[in-house]
């Protein structure tokens, strides 16, 4: 069990190397307001003054206290001259030649073996960082001290939270502090030490607050209630201390600060310790056993051994799995390029493959958020494209009067007998020419997709091409270059389907002739029952009623018979009517043969002169365009995100192996 919070440290430094918090590491925080005695409480589980001291806030960064037990330096002196039982590794310390000793991280090759130097350089550093204006940074401090007198531990002193700003301080310092405390507590692997002064109200405690917010059921919370020595007369802390005030899981212990006199005076921790006993006893005696400052720092090494212990297994599945993943990122961004020929050969085929593959829909990579690549080229032609054709209306934009004036005019200077062929052939060219516009857009749409298909390889099949940007920009360039050199004979291939059709009216087509037969049949039979009877009476009707313009002008004034105005609408005559319904039923049949036709063969059209002529030419032209000895270096020279990107996973990845045999080192009978 001593091994683990060892470990702990180990691991610490491993991930401090590589700048990244991945790992969240079982570790103390000391959480409390300014004042509370938090610095009193760290220094007495030392047993040295080594923390800044002042009014206000004082402590700005967060400093990472990692206490380490070692032998005496008597004892470690015989170890080195080999008169007692040889020490190997990290826990011989030979050549330090001080019973008492720190380092930070900051300062590798130094050690302070005086105590108020370690003061000066932490104030150093947090002005270094946070300046000298009162204001907190994030970036954490951090200390190791070496004694045989404390016991392995791992501490987080934070900020002291504050209300008011104070100085020139900023107006939000107090959700500044705040946040910092959270993003610390936050950590579900983090063991919470709320400091609380025994001479203010527990239910305003500060530390409390913060800590039941991330902790509600206060499982990893410990409470300190410090400065029992400063409460008034004829009051105590006893129903406090026993919990029955505020109740926390993980207990509650009373210890007795050094005051400002005694600071002043430079009492010694020991001396402070030896008082603090003597106090507990007098007024708290039957709690003497478990309060100070030395059962604080045992229940500490307790606490967190045994956290550590539940914590382990999830941290091996953690590493181990962070481990397989960084694996995979670096797999992904591939070897340094030695043979760039191949290279690109390499990566040119494999796009090439992937476009290809994502049009037949048996790519490695498939979209579940949309349809992508073949599947929406087919969804373009039977849905979008083939229900656009459907809703076209045979006769829309066609009126009678349009079609009674196509008869008219096709008759020349002859009133008809019968409907004249080539107001069918005018009035049906003119609703099939409307079948070009959808034909168009469907290509337009398809080479869209194709276009798509250029960044869903980039950026999912392909992941070389992330590596080289000038080769997937010249990559694009080809791909495009190559869509468009083909989107105009695909337009002009669609275009012609419908000129083939304007072309030639055939109405000997199979499926026009049964109608055509029915419609002339109609005809004749309406024509023939046409009596005479009916015939004079609308005769009589007609010379009753004066022909408009017609009338006898005045002397004087010429005759324009231009000028007669065209009715816009009017009731048509039975003939008229029959003639309009004969013309409309054969457009209508015959358009609609003609849009089974186009529905059929512009998908076809489109996939032979862009979709499959493109996948069969894309490789070679890539290899034509590409492959050229003074492109190879230019092409291939990798981005410095890559490069740098490449370079963070590697560490990483070197940084959870080390973890990873760290924790292999500690077998599990080590652990209960």
């Amino acid at each position: 069990m001593e091994t683990l919070i060892p470990t702990i440290n180990r691991l610490q430094e491993v991930f401090l190397t590589v700048g990244a918090d991945v790992i969240q590491l079982p570790q103390i925080v000391v959480v409390g307001s300014q004042s509370s005695g938090k610095s009193s409480v760290l220094e007495s589980l030392v047993g040295r003054d080594f923390l800044p001291r002042g009014s206000g806030i004082v402590t700005r960064r967060p400093l990472v206290l990692q206490l380490v037990n070692v032998a005496p330096l008597e004892e470690r002196l015989k170890t080195d001259n080999g008169n007692d039982v040889k020490h190997t590794g990290q826990n011989s310390y030979s050549g330090v030649k001080a019973e008492e000793w720190g380092t930070f991280l900051h300062c590798k090759s130094q050690i302070f073996t005086d105590f108020g130097e370690i003061r000066r350089e932490i104030e150093a550093e947090t002005e270094r960082t946070s300046g000298n204006n009162k204001g907190i940074a994030p970036e954490p401090i951090h200390l190791k001290i070496f004694s045989p007198k404390v016991l392995n531990l791992t501490l987080v002193d934070l900020p002291g939270i504050t209300k008011v700003p104070v100085g020139d301080q900023p107006e939000d310092i107090e959700s500044q502090v705040q946040e910092m405390i959270l993003s610390f507590i936050s950590n579900p692997n983090s063991l919470i030490l709320a400091v609380s002064p025994a001479n203010s109200d527990l239910a305003t405690s500060d530390a409390l607050k913060l800590a039941r917010e991330v902790d509600t059921d206060g499982r990893r919370t410990l409470l300190v209630v410090s400065k029992l020595d400063l409460m008034d007369a004829g009051t105590d802390a006893l129903e406090v201390l026993l919990g029955r005030v505020i109740p926390v899981r993980l207990g509650i212990i009373g210890v007795v600060n050094r005051s400002q006199h005694d600071i002043n005076t430079q009492k010694s921790l020991q001396d402070s310790m030896k008082d603090e006993q003597a106090f507990l006893q007098r007024h708290y005696p039957s709690l003497a056993s478990r309060s100070g400052s030395r059962y604080l720092a045992k229940t500490l090494s307790r606490l967190l051994m045994h956290h550590i212990r539940d914590c382990l297994p999830d941290l091996k599945t953690r590493v181990t799995v962070l481990s397989a993943q960084y694996q995979a990122r670096l797999n992904s961004y591939g070897q340094p390029v030695e043979d760039h020929s191949a290279t690109l050969l390499q990566i040119v085929t494999k796009f090439a493959s992937d476009y290809c593959n994502t049009i037949e829909g048996t790519g490695r990579y498939i979209q579940t958020s949309e349809l992508c690549g073949g599947a929406r080229i087919c969804y373009i032609f039977h849905e979008t494209f083939g229900r656009t054709l459907q809703s076209i209306d045979p006769l829309g934009g066609l009126t009678e009067l349009d079609v009674l004036t196509a008869i008219r005019n096709a008759t020349g200077p002859r009133p008809a007998l019968f409907v004249p062929e080539v107001s069918f052939e005018l009035l049906v060219k003119r609703q099939i020419k409307r079948l070009e516009e959808p034909s168009l857009r469907c290509v337009e749409l398809v080479h869209e997709e194709l276009q798509r298909i250029i960044q869903h390889c980039s950026s999912f099949s392909t992941q070389e091409l992330l590596r080289f940007p000038k080769l997937h920009d010249s990559i694009v360039e080809v791909v495009t270059g190559l869509l468009r050199k083909r989107l105009p004979i695909a337009n002009e291939m669609v275009h012609n389907l419908v000129a083939i059709e304007l072309a030639y009216i055939n109405t000997k087509h199979p499926d026009f002739t049964d109608a055509a037969q029915v419609s002339a049949s109609v005809n004749s039979q309406k024509a023939e029952t046409l009596d005479g009877k009916r015939w004079k009476n609308e005769k009589v009707a007609e010379e009753k009623v004066p022909a408009a313009g017609f009338g006898s002008p005045s002397k004087g004034q010429p005759i324009n018979l231009l000028d007669t105005a065209v009715p816009v609408s009017r009731k048509l005559s039975a003939k008229e009517q029959r003639d309009c319904e004969i013309i409309q039923r054969l457009i209508k049949c015959y358009f609609l043969i003609v849009r089974k036709t186009i529905q059929d063969n512009v998908p076809k059209s489109v996939m032979h002169f862009l979709v499959n002529f493109v996948k069969e030419h894309l490789q070679s032209e890539l290899v034509g365009q590409l492959y050229k000895q003074p492109l190879l270096q230019e092409l291939l020279i990798e981005s410095q995100d890559t490069a740098q990107q490449r370079t963070e996973v590697a560490q990483m990845l070197e940084a959870l192996k080390k973890a990873n045999n760290i924790i292999s080192e500690i077998r599990e009978t080590h652990l209960w």
